[in-house]
């Protein structure tokens, strides 16, 4: 069955949040991460430090399913945490093994975005961001 044109806002974002997702996923698949988990490594590259909540906040991610996540990367000892001053608070940064792994994958991302780039060649990429960027703050407001 072919995809269908969805007549829901929130449904048709999903589908097009899961095409571009497995594209991504399958162009990192040799560094061993998925894209949710580069992601994550990334944004604690340029940002160590940052609690699961700070995290959660920057992705706009569910913190039981980035709880999840970081579970599995930490298990993978990718990162390592630190106790905060509230017990159950923990500060994540990358372990020298992540920073590893994270630099062996960036190619392959830098591989998707230009398959995707080129993809999308009849589309302002630079436009759809902003949009994007723009729906996000506005329903992050929204549902606050």
């Amino acid at each position: 069955m072919k995809a269908l044109k969805l007549p829901c806002y929130c449904g048709s974002i999903r589908q097009a949040s899961r095409v571009v997702t497995q594209m991504y996923d399958k162009a990192l698949k040799p560094s061993g991460l998925k894209i949710t988990q580069f992601s994550i490594l990334r944004l604690l590259k340029h940002f160590p430090g940052l609690t699961t909540g700070e995290m959660a906040d920057a992705l706009v991610m569910d913190s039981t399913t980035l709880t999840r996540t970081l579970k599995i990367i930490h298990n993978s000892n990718w990162i390592e945490s630190a106790a905060g001053e509230d017990r159950r608070e923990r500060h994540w940064s990358l372990t020298a093994e992540g920073r590893a792994r994270l630099q062996a994958a960036e190619p392959l991302w830098k591989s998707a975005q230009k398959e995707f780039a080129d993809m999308m060649r009849d589309i302002d990429l630079d436009e759809l961001t902003q949009s994007v960027y723009q729906l996000v703050q506005k329903s992050v407001e929204a549902v606050a």
